[in-house]
């Protein structure tokens, strides 16, 4: 099956059958379990590679392969490689662990924490992508949309635009794998006329990069343009009272999940919080 970033997957699994609200709250707290700091490199690693393995369980669950997620970070592998060399250049303020290697001549230091402080990063945007991927590949655009709006009715109150900042945002998602496979397809077009992406001087690429932008553009405002067409000859009015088809309803297995990811955070947050738990694991050569 072809997997497309952003894009809803129709499968029968347990986590398609979860309530979109409960799976946005619970993507939320695992972001928030992600990027705690619990003490010690060691302790870090270990509890985000628990995250990762329930997400890699999650994905599994929802049939997307973990390579599309290793797809996905192709492009950002020169963004990873310049976070490495900021973290080795600059001076790490109280080092937890020995010298890497040191440049006399430079008098420039570097500890292996830059190398840990670059990985973290690393694994914590894989788990993003993994988290965003398990979110918008089992809920429907139109489930997502109502489970925002419910979140948001309490500022109704003040008049705060809940349902179209929803449509919004929903459309925005809808729009990210159509974007994505307009790319594709005007990348082989562009490839079949001669133009090389990743040879040639930079200028050449440049060029070449200008003949991707302006299609991908014009076939943007032409979606939305089509789209909003669409929206006013069904008579869509945001402002006007409207009546669902479909209404979002808890099951048991949906308050038995929200236990689990409520118990979940809470006790990474502990481990984060306590400072008995920074002490309590570390590398060998990780010092006090």
């Amino acid at each position: 099956m072809t997997f497309t970033l952003g894009k809803y997957v129709p499968y029968n699994s347990p986590v398609h059958k979860l309530d979109p609200r409960l799976k946005i709250l619970a993507t939320i707290l695992l972001m928030v379990c992600v990027f705690m700091n619990y003490g010690s490199w060691a302790m870090t690693f270990t509890m985000e590679a628990i995250i990762f393995v329930i997400a890699a369980v999650l994905l599994y669950m929802t049939r997307t392969r973990i390579t599309t997620i290793l797809r996905s970070l192709k492009s950002l592998w020169m963004v990873i490689i310049f976070l490495l060399l900021i973290y080795a250049i600059m001076p790490t303020n109280n080092p937890t662990f020995p010298i890497a290697f040191r440049v006399e001549a430079w008098n420039w230091t570097v500890y292996w924490d830059s190398f840990l402080q670059a990985g973290k990063i690393l694994l914590r945007l894989i788990m993003m992508i993994e988290l965003t991927m398990i979110l918008t590949s089992s809920t429907k655009p139109l489930d997502l949309t109502f489970a925002l709006e419910w979140y948001m009715t309490p500022l109704k109150v003040i008049h705060f635009p809940a349902h179209e900042i929803a449509m919004t945002i929903s459309i925005a998602l809808r729009f990210i794998p159509t974007i994505l496979e307009d790319t594709t397809r005007v990348m082989k077009a562009q490839e079949s006329r001669g133009v090389s992406f990743t040879h040639g001087k930079l200028s050449r690429r440049i060029a070449a990069l200008t003949s991707l932008i302006i299609p991908l553009f014009v076939s943007a405002f032409m979606r939305s343009d089509e789209l909003a067409n669409a929206m006013e000859c069904r008579g869509y009015d945001p402002r006007g009272k409207r009546t669902r088809y479909r209404m979002l309803k808890w099951h048991w297995y949906d308050f038995l999940c929200l236990f689990l990811v409520v118990a979940l955070a809470t006790a990474f947050i502990w481990v984060a919080v306590d400072p008995r738990f920074s002490s309590f694991l570390k590398f060998p050569l990780e010092v006090h």
